[in-house]
């Protein structure tokens, strides 16, 4: 799969496009082969705008808009469908294949970067860890002047439009990506090496960050020939920037500190500026996905994963609960998963069955007119005696048969 298939195909355009040839593609269509290869091969489309899950507004789980079509079935994806284990499986299934290769090839590095630097590097990027050698990222925007070595590395610095400058040391070994004179923008790199998502969060933004760790997740798996569509990384990104520590709580319910869900923090702070009065004042949070399974709101679903006596220990002492919208939660009290037939909207119905009647039961305790198995099975259209077929088959008459296989049942008398 090219580049672009693991990009649009399967998804939702979010604007029109007017192509050369005079059609339009209208805002929510459902991107199919034919027309991607009118995007791609339309000299005057240079950008298009996807819906993507790392916007989606849905108040839970995502819509299916976002989503897109199922890679499954090549269908629109269905309501309740578990796309967040599915995106987990996209990846992992994939990571297992890579770990096989660098075994049979016995750990040799090929031009694309050996195995064993690939998969630790997705484990680094879904951890959100700081990577080793690190490159030096421009803290503003500005032109680059390159001083000379003296001895203990040379002095970068990066003078802005208003003429602030910002000065960087930078060790004799590294590799500088700019040149004296060259324009950066803030959260370009100064030094080769990947960047420290983190730091890209504080100087770029969210949305800045989240495609960059797609980006370099897809790196890794595409240089080992391996296709992966983006929107299951992207689900999975989604998850890692979802929070938002608390610095100012201002006029809302929320403590210093607090991470709370990013969604919950703009809903509160937009009633509070609705009411007049002081919005809560925060910043987004980069979580590993480790880190994130715990810091989930269902304190179930927590203690299922790691450290569970200080999870029940914390949610006890805060008085905790747990409103079992998850997978893990509803599985743990033996509830139906919120997901596929188990969803409210498929369980909210009544079976209607106009012709249907209830199977009738003969007990000996409700025999009170001396009326054995036999005779009640007649009146229900049965037949009265069992077996026959073989006695039938050598010989025998039909009543002889049937007359020589019926059994009489025991009876109590006070039956």
């Amino acid at each position: 799969r090219s580049y672009l298939e693991t990009r649009l195909e399967g998804r939702v355009l979010l604007d029109d496009i007017e192509l050369s040839d005079g059609r339009t593609m209208a805002a929510g269509t459902m991107v199919d082969p034919d027309d991607l290869i009118a995007l791609r091969d339309d000299p005057s489309v240079e950008r298009v705008r996807m819906r993507s899950v790392l916007t989606c507004d849905a108040p839970q789980g995502i819509c299916a808009a976002c989503y897109g079509r199922s890679l499954a079935t090549g269908n629109n994806i269905q309501l309740g469908e578990a796309v967040g284990v599915i995106a987990a499986q996209s990846i992992g299934e994939p990571g297992t294949q890579l770990t096989m290769r660098t075994f049979h090839t016995g750990g040799v590095s090929s031009g694309t970067g050996d195995i064993a630097g690939g998969l630790p590097r997705v484990v680094e990027l879904f951890e959100a860890r700081s990577p080793k050698g690190k490159a030096t990222l421009a803290r503003v925007s500005g032109v680059v002047r390159v001083g000379e070595d003296e001895g203990r590395g040379r002095t970068v610095t990066v003078v802005s439009d208003d003429g602030t400058e910002d000065a960087y040391l930078i060790p004799g070994p590294s590799r500088l990506e700019v040149v004296d004179g060259q324009e950066v923008a803030a959260g370009d790199a100064i030094v080769e090496g990947p960047r420290d998502p983190k730091e890209l969060l504080d100087i770029k933004g969210v949305r800045e960050t989240q495609m960059y760790l797609v980006d370099q997740v897809q790196r890794v798996y595409r240089d080992q020939g391996v296709s992966i569509h983006d929107k299951h990384i992207e689900l999975i990104v989604r998850q890692m920037t979802r929070r938002v520590a608390v610095q100012e709580p201002g006029d809302s319910v929320f403590l210093p500190g607090e991470r709370v869900d990013s969604r919950v923090y703009a809903e509160t702070n937009r009633e509070l500026l609705q009411a007049g009065k002081v919005p809560a004042e925060g910043r987004p949070e980069l979580m590993g996905i480790t880190k994130a399974s715990l810091a989930t709101d269902s304190w179930l679903s927590a203690a299922s994963f790691q450290e569970t006596t200080r999870v029940l220990t914390e949610a006890a002492i805060e008085s905790r609960s747990d409103s079992l919208v998850g997978l893990k939660e509803n599985i743990i009290i033996g509830k139906l998963i919120p997901a596929g037939t188990g969803m409210d909207r498929y369980r909210a119905f009544e079976t209607v069955a106009p012709d249907y009647e209830p199977m009738q039961f003969w007990t000996s305790e409700e025999d009170t007119d001396g009326e054995d198995l036999a005779s009640w099975l007649a009146t229900q259209g049965g037949d009265a005696y069992a077996g026959g077929g073989d006695g039938a088959a050598a010989g025998e008459s039909q009543a002889e048969s049937q007359m020589a296989d019926v059994v009489e049942l025991p009876r109590e008398d006070s039956a």
